[in-house]
């Protein structure tokens, strides 16, 4: 493989590095305004998480647990095109299934208010004044009040209840019960909105829409270009050094994960020591395991449901959430209109894990465990579609290692760090200038919708900095 980054501009405005939705949408806003973009990813496709891959008997499979609020609707509308919003389409059916209660819905207030008036017998008063509180938080709200406590306020003693309204939260950003409130309440509100929506067309469709406006708004995109690290020069950002070469820039922009710009691709010699104080402390988010099964072509099954929140589990509880020995799941099922002309059945099985349960086991424990998780998740997918054993025709298992070796994410974090992480991130331009970050981070800015306007803000603030 040719690692040379050939036919590169003398020098760029900006640099961003990374490509996930909020790289992407950064560098998208930034070329429209007539900046000149270099956009490096180390791997040899788009997309960071939001990505996508193949094997063999025509399986496409989506990376991570798609769903996504309808605003993510307005923002590609805005900071893309109408094409690619209009692939942005509702799942109907978002279904749980545990020893609490089974059940069905559209996932938004209206429906969940009917649920939990109905089946769980909650007042009407303590449901509006939740959805209401929810609704009001933002960021700049007082951060001392936990999820656990939002939920003793309104729903006292109803661990059903908060099961219903945190379980999907959880798997969208990995948040816990120990949280500030407000990285609950602003997430869980924009989902309140109309409900989950996803793709159609898959994320092969969506991100290749996206690298096709990039470059038709004059992006120079580079695949399989490793950054190594940021150049600083009098105090201020001057470039990045990328598969061995000096790269000059009036501004880098990372989508990479925070720590890992600060300490390795930076170095702390170069901040403030408070600075890197606050900075060693913000705790990284968890990881994720995934079982990916597709059937063979011709093969399928009736309609059981868009996204399957499922667990053995008495009650929600975030250890056994993360636990190796896996209680609860997200099945994501792809039906033939997914992608359309595609004409196969998928399903992804998502479930929320630890760094440290697979990053030290020895090569013959980690396979050993892949396999266990693999046949443990068959067997739960065998009581909702009977027989689906027989139609696989292709199965296998990634983790956290597998989600460190391709984001390089440390410690394999698939929602970034936990809330502190958000100003340090916001920071960083304060300490040094021209350097920015931005994409899945302190919660709120995770998953598609919250990368994707960080990459905006992000980009408002690079435009600022470069203006001036």
């Amino acid at each position: 493989m040719n690692d040379r980054l050939d036919n590169l501009k003398t020098q760029y405005d900006v640099i961003v590095i990374g490509s996930g939705l909020a790289g992407l949408t950064c560098s998208n806003m930034l070329a429209r305004n007539g900046y000149s973009v270099l956009l490096l990813e180390h791997h040899q496709q788009l997309g960071g998480l939001a990505s996508w891959f193949k094997r063999k008997g025509g399986h496409i499979f989506d990376v991570s647990l798609h769903g996504f609020p309808v605003g993510m609707i307005k923002t590609c509308r805005k900071y893309w095109t109408p094409e690619i919003a209009d692939m942005i389409v509702q799942l109907k059916g978002i279904r749980f299934d545990n020893p609490q209660f089974s059940l069905t819905t559209t996932f938004d207030r209206h429906d969940f208010t009917r649920i939990m008036l109905d089946h769980f017998k909650i007042p009407q008063e303590n449901i509006n004044g939740f959805f209401d509180t929810a609704r009001d938080m933002n960021f700049y709200d007082d951060q001392s009040m936990t999820v656990r406590e939002l939920f003793q306020k309104y729903f006292p003693g109803r661990d059903d209840v908060v099961r219903l309204l945190m379980e999907p939260i959880t798997y969208a950003n990995g948040s816990t019960l120990d949280e500030p409130a407000i990285s609950y309440g602003i997430v869980f509100s924009n989902f309140m909105s109309k409900g989950v929506y996803t793709v159609q067309g898959g994320t092969d469709k969506f991100i290749g829409s996206m690298e096709k406006e990039l470059l038709k708004n004059g992006v120079d995109i580079k695949k399989r270009a490793l950054v190594e690290k940021i150049l600083i020069k009098d105090k201020k950002v001057a470039g990045v050094i990328a598969n061995g070469q000096q790269i000059k820039s009036r501004a880098v922009v990372s989508n990479g994960n925070l720590k890992t710009t600060i300490h390795h691709m930076v170095g702390d010699e170069y901040f403030s020591p408070e600075f890197i104080d606050i900075a060693k402390n913000v705790r990284l988010n968890t990881s994720s395991c995934q079982v990916y099964m597709g059937l063979k072509k011709g093969d399928g099954f009736d309609y059981i449901g868009d996204l399957l929140f499922t667990s053995t589990a008495d009650k929600f509880d975030t250890t056994k959430l993360l636990s190796k020995n896996i209680t609860s799941r997200t099945f994501s099922i792809y039906y033939p209109e997914t992608r359309p002309g595609h004409n196969m059945y998928s399903v992804v099985a998502s479930t929320n894990a630890r760094w440290e349960d697979w990053a030290y086991l020895s090569e013959e424990e980690y396979q050993s465990s892949k396999n266990y998780m693999i046949e443990d998740t068959l067997d739960c997918l065998e009581k909702y579609i009977p027989g689906v054993r027989n139609k696989i025709d292709w199965v296998e298992a990634a983790t956290p290692k597998t989600f460190n070796r391709y984001t390089r994410h440390e410690c394999g974090a698939s929602f970034g760090t936990k809330f502190e992480g958000l100003k340090v991130s916001m920071d960083l331009p304060k300490e040094m200038p021209g350097l920015f970050h931005t994409g899945s981070v302190g919660i709120i800015m995770s998953g598609w919708l919250g990368a994707a306007n960080y990459g905006v803000i992000v980009s408002n603030d690079v435009d600022k900095y470069l203006r001036s």
